[in-house]
Protein backbone atom coordinates (compact mmCIF):
# COMPACT_ATOMS: atom_id res chain seq x y z
CA UNK A 1 0.00 0.00 0.00
CA UNK A 2 1.63 3.21 -1.15
CA UNK A 3 0.21 5.25 2.28
CA UNK A 4 2.13 3.07 4.00
CA UNK A 5 5.62 4.34 3.40
CA UNK A 6 5.50 7.59 4.43
CA UNK A 7 4.30 6.30 7.74
CA UNK A 8 7.05 3.88 7.92
CA UNK A 9 9.68 6.60 6.46
CA UNK A 10 8.45 8.18 9.64
CA UNK A 11 8.81 5.72 12.13
CA UNK A 12 12.54 5.19 10.61
CA UNK A 13 13.42 8.79 11.31
CA UNK A 14 11.72 8.80 14.86
CA UNK A 15 14.00 5.55 15.70
CA UNK A 16 16.80 7.27 14.55
CA UNK A 17 16.82 10.88 15.82
CA UNK A 18 16.04 8.94 19.53
CA UNK A 19 18.84 6.61 19.45
CA UNK A 20 21.29 9.78 18.15
CA UNK A 21 19.84 11.72 21.25
CA UNK A 22 20.54 8.64 23.36
CA UNK A 23 23.84 8.36 21.88
CA UNK A 24 24.89 11.90 22.53
CA UNK A 25 23.81 11.50 26.19
CA UNK A 26 26.18 8.24 26.19
CA UNK A 27 28.89 10.31 24.69
CA UNK A 28 28.87 12.43 27.54
CA UNK A 29 28.46 10.45 30.46
CA UNK A 30 31.46 8.40 28.88
CA UNK A 31 33.26 11.56 28.60
CA UNK A 32 32.79 12.13 32.25
CA UNK A 33 33.39 8.64 33.42
CA UNK A 34 36.68 8.37 31.32
CA UNK A 35 38.08 11.91 33.29
CA UNK A 36 37.15 10.27 36.48
CA UNK A 37 39.02 6.94 35.70
CA UNK A 38 42.31 9.10 34.88
CA UNK A 39 42.53 10.63 37.73
CA UNK A 40 41.62 7.81 40.08
CA UNK A 41 45.39 6.94 39.24
CA UNK A 42 46.74 9.82 41.30
CA UNK A 43 44.09 8.83 43.93
CA UNK A 44 45.46 5.45 44.30
CA UNK A 45 48.86 5.86 44.69
CA UNK A 46 48.53 8.95 47.00
CA UNK A 47 47.02 6.85 49.56
CA UNK A 48 48.63 4.39 51.73
CA UNK A 49 47.39 1.48 51.81
CA UNK A 50 48.00 -1.94 50.29
CA UNK A 51 46.69 -3.13 46.81
CA UNK A 52 43.93 -5.85 48.21
CA UNK A 53 42.67 -3.64 51.31
CA UNK A 54 42.02 -0.35 49.29
CA UNK A 55 40.16 -2.30 46.52
CA UNK A 56 37.84 -4.07 49.28
CA UNK A 57 37.13 -1.04 51.02
CA UNK A 58 36.12 1.08 47.87
CA UNK A 59 34.42 -1.49 46.56
CA UNK A 60 32.84 -2.77 49.66
CA UNK A 61 31.70 1.44 50.81
CA UNK A 62 30.57 1.67 47.58
CA UNK A 63 28.43 -1.12 47.24
CA UNK A 64 26.53 -0.55 50.77
CA UNK A 65 25.87 3.17 49.09
CA UNK A 66 24.41 2.19 46.11
CA UNK A 67 22.43 -0.70 47.09
CA UNK A 68 21.40 1.77 49.71
CA UNK A 69 20.15 4.64 46.90
CA UNK A 70 18.23 1.86 44.94
CA UNK A 71 16.32 0.64 48.20
CA UNK A 72 15.69 4.35 48.64
CA UNK A 73 13.75 4.39 45.30
CA UNK A 74 12.14 1.20 46.07
CA UNK A 75 14.39 -1.44 44.43
CA UNK A 76 16.20 -4.26 45.64
CA UNK A 77 19.32 -5.98 44.86
CA UNK A 78 18.71 -9.38 45.14
CA UNK A 79 19.63 -12.90 44.16
CA UNK A 80 19.31 -12.44 40.36
CA UNK A 81 21.30 -9.24 40.73
CA UNK A 82 24.03 -10.94 41.97
CA UNK A 83 24.05 -13.95 39.81
CA UNK A 84 23.69 -12.19 36.81
CA UNK A 85 26.47 -9.71 37.14
CA UNK A 86 28.67 -12.61 38.25
CA UNK A 87 30.63 -13.10 35.34
CA UNK A 88 31.17 -8.84 35.03
CA UNK A 89 32.03 -8.80 38.56
CA UNK A 90 34.58 -11.10 38.28
CA UNK A 91 36.23 -9.47 35.84
CA UNK A 92 36.33 -5.98 37.53
CA UNK A 93 37.93 -7.74 40.62
CA UNK A 94 40.22 -9.15 38.58
CA UNK A 95 40.75 -5.79 37.10
CA UNK A 96 40.49 -3.38 39.78
CA UNK A 97 42.69 -5.65 41.82
CA UNK A 98 45.48 -6.21 39.84
CA UNK A 99 45.40 -2.40 38.37
CA UNK A 100 46.00 -1.16 42.01
CA UNK A 101 48.86 -3.40 41.98
CA UNK A 102 50.43 -2.24 38.91
CA UNK A 103 49.89 1.59 40.05
CA UNK A 104 51.34 0.68 43.39
CA UNK A 105 54.31 -1.25 41.74
CA UNK A 106 55.19 0.61 38.29
CA UNK A 107 54.95 4.10 37.23
CA UNK A 108 50.68 5.43 36.35
CA UNK A 109 51.90 5.88 32.67
CA UNK A 110 52.52 2.34 32.15
CA UNK A 111 49.94 0.89 34.30
CA UNK A 112 47.00 3.18 32.39
CA UNK A 113 48.87 2.85 28.66
CA UNK A 114 49.41 -0.76 28.67
CA UNK A 115 45.54 -1.30 29.75
CA UNK A 116 44.02 1.50 27.11
CA UNK A 117 45.07 -1.09 23.85
CA UNK A 118 41.61 -2.60 25.34
CA UNK A 119 39.68 -1.46 22.01
CA UNK A 120 42.04 -4.23 20.36
CA UNK A 121 40.83 -6.94 22.89
CA UNK A 122 37.27 -5.96 22.35
CA UNK A 123 37.41 -5.36 18.93
CA UNK A 124 38.38 -8.92 18.17
CA UNK A 125 35.48 -10.16 20.28
CA UNK A 126 33.05 -7.54 18.96
CA UNK A 127 33.52 -9.13 15.38
CA UNK A 128 32.03 -12.36 16.70
CA UNK A 129 29.66 -11.35 19.35
CA UNK A 130 28.24 -8.13 17.33
CA UNK A 131 29.29 -8.71 13.66
CA UNK A 132 31.77 -5.81 13.46
CA UNK A 133 34.07 -6.04 11.20
CA UNK A 134 37.90 -4.86 11.18
CA UNK A 135 39.35 -3.70 7.28
CA UNK A 136 43.17 -4.12 6.78
CA UNK A 137 43.77 -0.53 7.45
CA UNK A 138 42.56 -0.53 10.75
CA UNK A 139 44.82 -3.69 11.46
CA UNK A 140 47.15 -1.58 10.70
CA UNK A 141 46.35 1.33 12.52
CA UNK A 142 45.80 -0.85 15.47
CA UNK A 143 49.69 -2.76 15.11
CA UNK A 144 51.13 1.44 15.14
CA UNK A 145 49.04 1.71 18.44
CA UNK A 146 50.50 -1.77 19.51
CA UNK A 147 54.00 0.01 18.89
CA UNK A 148 53.28 3.17 20.17
CA UNK A 149 52.55 1.56 23.82
CA UNK A 150 56.05 -0.57 23.62
CA UNK A 151 57.75 2.52 22.62
CA UNK A 152 56.15 3.96 25.70
CA UNK A 153 56.89 1.34 28.44
CA UNK A 154 60.75 0.55 26.89
CA UNK A 155 61.35 4.05 27.54
CA UNK A 156 60.66 4.39 31.20
CA UNK A 157 61.91 0.60 31.85
CA UNK A 158 64.80 2.69 33.29
CA UNK A 159 62.95 5.39 35.74
CA UNK A 160 63.14 4.74 39.50
CA UNK A 161 59.02 3.91 39.37
CA UNK A 162 58.98 1.25 36.71
CA UNK A 163 58.72 -2.23 37.83
CA UNK A 164 58.03 -5.37 35.21
CA UNK A 165 56.16 -6.98 37.71
CA UNK A 166 53.72 -3.70 38.11
CA UNK A 167 54.00 -3.74 33.95
CA UNK A 168 52.60 -7.61 33.97
CA UNK A 169 49.63 -6.80 36.46
CA UNK A 170 48.92 -3.96 33.89
CA UNK A 171 48.74 -6.87 31.26
CA UNK A 172 46.31 -8.42 33.15
CA UNK A 173 43.84 -5.46 33.69
CA UNK A 174 43.96 -5.48 29.79
CA UNK A 175 42.00 -8.67 29.46
CA UNK A 176 40.28 -8.35 32.36
CA UNK A 177 38.79 -4.97 31.69
CA UNK A 178 37.84 -5.59 28.43
CA UNK A 179 35.69 -8.59 29.50
CA UNK A 180 33.98 -5.80 32.12
CA UNK A 181 33.38 -4.22 29.01
CA UNK A 182 31.69 -6.70 26.92
CA UNK A 183 29.55 -8.28 30.04
CA UNK A 184 28.64 -4.72 30.37
CA UNK A 185 27.22 -4.63 27.09
CA UNK A 186 25.23 -8.04 27.04
CA UNK A 187 23.95 -7.49 30.53
CA UNK A 188 22.21 -4.79 29.01
CA UNK A 189 19.40 -6.62 28.58
CA UNK A 190 18.76 -8.16 31.74
CA UNK A 191 19.94 -5.26 34.45
CA UNK A 192 19.74 -1.90 34.66
CA UNK A 193 22.94 -0.37 34.88
CA UNK A 194 22.42 0.51 37.98
CA UNK A 195 21.65 -3.00 38.92
CA UNK A 196 24.90 -4.14 37.12
CA UNK A 197 27.21 -1.67 38.85
CA UNK A 198 25.53 -2.66 42.39
CA UNK A 199 26.05 -6.23 41.71
CA UNK A 200 29.49 -6.07 40.34
CA UNK A 201 30.63 -3.97 43.22
CA UNK A 202 29.38 -6.86 45.36
CA UNK A 203 31.68 -9.40 43.60
CA UNK A 204 34.85 -7.16 43.57
CA UNK A 205 34.37 -6.52 47.26
CA UNK A 206 33.44 -10.22 48.16
CA UNK A 207 36.73 -11.66 46.26
CA UNK A 208 39.20 -9.14 47.66
CA UNK A 209 38.53 -10.01 50.79
CA UNK A 210 39.11 -13.61 51.30
CA UNK A 211 42.46 -12.96 48.66
CA UNK A 212 43.24 -10.28 50.84
CA UNK A 213 43.47 -12.36 54.22
CA UNK A 214 45.03 -15.28 52.02
CA UNK A 215 47.70 -12.84 51.32
CA UNK A 216 48.28 -11.84 54.80
CA UNK A 217 47.23 -7.98 54.00
CA UNK A 218 45.95 -5.86 56.70
CA UNK A 219 42.23 -5.58 55.72
CA UNK A 220 41.10 -3.61 58.66
CA UNK A 221 39.70 -0.54 58.62
CA UNK A 222 41.51 2.45 56.27
CA UNK A 223 42.89 4.72 59.19
CA UNK A 224 41.37 8.17 59.89
CA UNK A 225 43.77 9.63 57.84
CA UNK A 226 42.87 8.48 54.26
CA UNK A 227 39.01 8.10 54.41
CA UNK A 228 39.25 11.53 52.96
CA UNK A 229 40.86 10.19 50.21
CA UNK A 230 39.24 7.10 49.89
CA UNK A 231 35.71 8.90 49.78
CA UNK A 232 37.53 10.64 46.87
CA UNK A 233 38.22 7.51 45.12
CA UNK A 234 34.96 6.08 45.91
CA UNK A 235 33.51 9.33 44.37
CA UNK A 236 35.67 9.59 41.02
CA UNK A 237 36.07 5.85 40.33
CA UNK A 238 32.42 4.65 41.65
CA UNK A 239 30.15 7.14 40.70
CA UNK A 240 31.66 9.44 38.07
CA UNK A 241 32.85 6.08 36.95
CA UNK A 242 31.54 2.99 36.86
CA UNK A 243 27.86 4.32 36.94
CA UNK A 244 28.39 6.46 34.35
CA UNK A 245 30.19 4.17 32.33
CA UNK A 246 27.40 1.28 32.66
CA UNK A 247 24.93 3.90 31.88
CA UNK A 248 26.69 4.86 28.79
CA UNK A 249 27.51 1.46 27.51
CA UNK A 250 24.09 0.36 26.77
CA UNK A 251 23.49 4.00 24.87
CA UNK A 252 26.63 3.72 22.37
CA UNK A 253 28.22 1.25 20.01
CA UNK A 254 30.48 -1.46 21.62
CA UNK A 255 33.77 -0.44 19.31
CA UNK A 256 33.55 3.37 20.34
CA UNK A 257 32.93 3.28 24.08
CA UNK A 258 36.00 1.05 23.82
CA UNK A 259 38.11 3.02 21.86
CA UNK A 260 37.25 5.92 23.75
CA UNK A 261 38.55 4.62 27.16
CA UNK A 262 41.98 5.87 24.72
CA UNK A 263 41.91 8.99 26.30
CA UNK A 264 42.64 7.46 30.38
CA UNK A 265 46.17 7.31 29.86
CA UNK A 266 46.35 10.95 28.67
CA UNK A 267 44.30 11.96 31.90
CA UNK A 268 45.99 10.11 34.05
CA UNK A 269 49.82 10.57 32.81
CA UNK A 270 48.79 14.72 32.97
CA UNK A 271 47.72 14.02 36.46
CA UNK A 272 50.62 11.79 37.61
CA UNK A 273 53.13 15.13 36.02
CA UNK A 274 51.06 17.54 37.78
CA UNK A 275 50.41 15.81 41.12
CA UNK A 276 53.05 13.52 41.51
CA UNK A 277 56.14 14.69 39.87
CA UNK A 278 56.36 11.91 37.16
CA UNK A 279 58.39 12.83 34.68
CA UNK A 280 57.51 12.43 30.64
CA UNK A 281 59.98 12.26 28.23
CA UNK A 282 59.84 13.32 24.88
CA UNK A 283 59.98 10.01 23.12
CA UNK A 284 57.16 9.10 25.64
CA UNK A 285 55.33 11.93 24.20
CA UNK A 286 55.19 11.04 20.88
CA UNK A 287 54.16 7.51 21.66
CA UNK A 288 51.17 8.62 23.24
CA UNK A 289 50.04 10.58 19.89
CA UNK A 290 50.95 7.84 17.75
CA UNK A 291 48.55 5.12 19.86
CA UNK A 292 45.76 7.84 20.25
CA UNK A 293 46.61 8.79 16.63
CA UNK A 294 46.34 5.61 15.16
CA UNK A 295 43.38 4.60 17.36
CA UNK A 296 41.65 7.50 16.57
CA UNK A 297 41.94 6.79 12.86
CA UNK A 298 40.15 3.56 13.34
CA UNK A 299 37.09 5.47 15.17
CA UNK A 300 36.97 7.95 12.21
CA UNK A 301 36.97 5.04 9.43
CA UNK A 302 34.12 3.01 11.81
CA UNK A 303 32.31 6.27 11.55
CA UNK A 304 32.66 7.12 7.96
CA UNK A 305 31.41 3.04 7.01
CA UNK A 306 27.62 2.19 7.56
CA UNK A 307 26.49 2.06 10.55
CA UNK A 308 25.21 -1.74 11.36
CA UNK A 309 23.15 -2.22 14.64
CA UNK A 310 23.58 -5.78 16.25
CA UNK A 311 20.13 -7.66 17.21
CA UNK A 312 20.82 -7.02 20.90
CA UNK A 313 21.22 -3.19 20.45
CA UNK A 314 18.17 -3.34 18.25
CA UNK A 315 15.92 -4.93 20.74
CA UNK A 316 17.37 -2.68 23.52
CA UNK A 317 16.32 0.73 21.69
CA UNK A 318 13.24 -0.08 19.37
CA UNK A 319 10.03 0.19 21.30
CA UNK A 320 11.60 2.16 24.56
CA UNK A 321 12.37 5.31 25.96
CA UNK A 322 15.37 4.25 27.62
CA UNK A 323 17.75 5.53 25.65
CA UNK A 324 16.72 9.14 26.16
CA UNK A 325 15.30 8.97 30.22
CA UNK A 326 17.44 10.84 32.65
CA UNK A 327 19.79 8.41 34.84
CA UNK A 328 18.00 8.03 37.99
CA UNK A 329 14.58 7.70 35.60
CA UNK A 330 16.36 4.71 33.57
CA UNK A 331 17.74 2.86 36.47
CA UNK A 332 15.02 2.13 38.20
CA UNK A 333 14.92 -1.69 39.98
CA UNK A 334 12.59 -3.45 41.26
Amino acid sequence: MPGRYPARVAVMTSETSTQAHGQSWGLAAMGLAISAWGLTSVLIKSIDMDALPLAFWRFAVYAVLITAWVRSRGGRINVRVIKRSAPGGLCLAGDVMLFFIAVKLTNVVNATTIGALQPLVVGVVAARMFGERVRPREIAAALAAIGGVVAIVVESAGTPEWSGAGDLAAAGTLFAWSGYFIFAKRAAGTLTPVEYTAGTSWWTAAVALPIGLIAGSDMTPPPRSEWLMLIGLIILGGVLGHAMMNWAIVRVPLWLGSTLTLLIPVVSSIAAWVFLDEALTGVQVIAMGVVVAALASIVMSQRAAPVETSTEEQSLHSGSSNVVDSFPESDKCG
